[in-house]
């Protein structure tokens, strides 16, 4: 006989409050916005949610003013995304348009609520926000909301004047903007994400995180039945009641959950984790912290609602009902003492160490090697040359056949250097440089500018000697740093031009 009998949670306060979303009454998909009012809660995972919001928003708005010195020849900003020279700087990476493919990498590894607060200081906790709402205009409530989104509208300033100053250098931006004198793309750029950010943030953020936010359509493709989810328990939450020990009483099953509405309460989009997962849910655990202190109160363990896998919710489920032969009975679950029997699971960091995981974070690891190795040992001199194509040969007085070229030198170093270019095959072959006058030759030195492109008009001629190979190799070296880059290209003459 199981003697556990459940603490008296007639001292555990109830908050009248409906889910948005409640599986007994579902909306259409696309629903008008219902005012949500969250509690506050305490608890591990809101504090964890803060001391996260503190790390990134500070590295956000901090960043922008980090030094890094790059030599006289590159800006000195730590990150910088430099629009007008088309380079992408981070610390001691500087990534070109060509090399983008290095951000792609980092968006791989990358894939792999402040409005709220200031609603709350203002207005108060959920009762007293939602008294507000309801009742009539007066001068306090005025008073309230116009400071209220005032501050809404300050947040949204100062997210977007962060963000200007990774597109330019940041302390001189700050003077020219508090000055007047800066672009006029600066000054829409900070209206364009002052009004989205307020607007999308304050105004619509249970709509964003609904039909604007791809995770929840996505999460199901990306969960497997090992996967940690927020899950309410209820193989040891049902039958609920709020009269545990009248039920027990009569004999009837009695589960932990004694319908106090506090994971719906403090849930910021207003559904009810009870009715299993939902498209709306964000994975906030706010509900966990909730739920977790009435079951401290009531001197019941925690993890009514928890993180739990599919494996361990099934398996604990087939206990408490037979094996699905039976509604759920709680005491199926439990000791005489109420403590759980041995048999039920609960969630264990080893299984983040599982096969699939280890795979997929040596995945993650290896993208995150191979970029670094290649950005260490990838060359800093590029050449394109493009063929002349009109004329694409010249029959010159003497016989000679004579092709144009374009040569693009790119230097992406931020220090000048000189590069010689030379002339590989094609016997018998010469080039003219004509900014170099009228000499020719084989191989010249032209001077590259630091961090970036030099571009140089080739003549390269030969006599008509019915060779059949008219390929040949520019090549262009600096040995000081030993880089080297060559380009393929095709010498065209009577016969060859269709």
């Amino acid at each position: 006989m199981n003697l556990y009998t459940a603490p008296d949670p007639n001292d555990i306060e109830r908050v009248s409050v409906e889910p948005v979303n409640a599986r007994r009454n579902r909306q259409p998909l696309y629903a008008p916005r219902k005012k949500i009012f969250p509690k506050r809660a305490e608890g591990r995972f809101r504090r964890f949610k803060w001391i996260v919001m503190l790390i990134t928003l500070g590295i956000y708005y901090l960043a922008p003013w980090i030094r890094w010195d790059r030599g006289p020849y590159a800006p000195d900003q730590a990150i910088l995304v430099d629009l007008s020279s088309r380079r992408f700087f981070f610390f001691f990476i500087e990534i070109w348009p060509q090399e983008f493919y290095y951000v792609a990498g980092l968006l791989v590894m990358a894939g792999f609520g402040l409005f709220l607060v200031v609603e709350r200081a203002i207005e108060g906790d959920r009762n007293a926000r939602m008294k507000l709402d309801a009742g009539p205009f007066t001068f306090d409530k005025i008073r309230k909301r116009v400071t209220k989104h005032a501050i809404w509208l300050l947040i949204g300033v100062a997210t977007g004047g962060a963000w200007i100053f990774y597109f330019a250098d940041a302390p001189s931006l700050a003077a020219s903007l508090f000055t007047g004198s800066a672009p006029a793309a600066a000054y829409a750029t900070i209206a364009i994400l002052t009004a989205t950010t307020y607007v999308l943030g304050g105004l619509m953020r249970e709509q964003v995180c609904t039909y604007m936010c791809p995770w929840p359509r996505i999460q199901g493709a990306m969960l497997d039945e090992n996967s940690l989810v927020v899950t309410y328990n209820d193989w040891r939450g049902e039958q609920r009641s709020r009269h545990a020990k009248k039920a027990q009483a009569q004999g009837l099953p009695v589960g932990d959950c004694v319908d106090c509405n506090a994971c719906v309460a403090v849930c910021p989009m207003g559904i009810d984790i009870r009715d299993g997962q939902q498209m709306e849910c964000i994975t906030c655990a706010l509900c966990i912290d909730a739920c977790d202190g009435v079951m401290d109160k009531l001197g019941k363990p925690r993890g009514l609602i928890a993180y739990a896998t599919l494996s361990e919710y099934s398996s604990n489920m087939s206990l408490a009902t037979n094996g699905g032969q039976t509604a759920i009975r709680p005491f199926n679950v439990r000791n005489d003492d109420g403590s759980f029997i041995p048999a039920v699971r609960h969630s264990n960091w080893r299984i983040i160490f599982r096969p699939r995981i280890v795979f997929y974070a040596v995945v993650w690891a290896s993208i995150g090697i191979a970029m670094v190795a290649h950005l260490a040992f990838r060359e800093r001199l590029e050449l394109n040359v493009v063929h002349d194509r009109n004329p694409q040969y010249v029959l010159e007085s003497d016989g000679s056949i004579r092709n144009g070229y374009t040569l693009r030198i790119l230097n992406m170093v931020p220090k000048p250097r000189d590069v010689t270019i030379t002339l590989v095959g094609l016997e018998g072959g010469t080039m003219r440089i004509p900014e170099f006058g009228r000499q020719d030759g084989r191989s010249f030195t032209v001077h590259a500018e630091p961090d970036a492109a030099t571009t140089l008009k080739v003549f390269v001629t030969r006599k008509p000697d019915g060779a059949a190979i008219n390929e040949f190799l520019f090549v262009i070296e600096d040995t000081d740093l030993a880089d080297r880059a060559t380009y393929r290209a095709a010498f065209n003459a009577p016969g060859d031009v269709k």
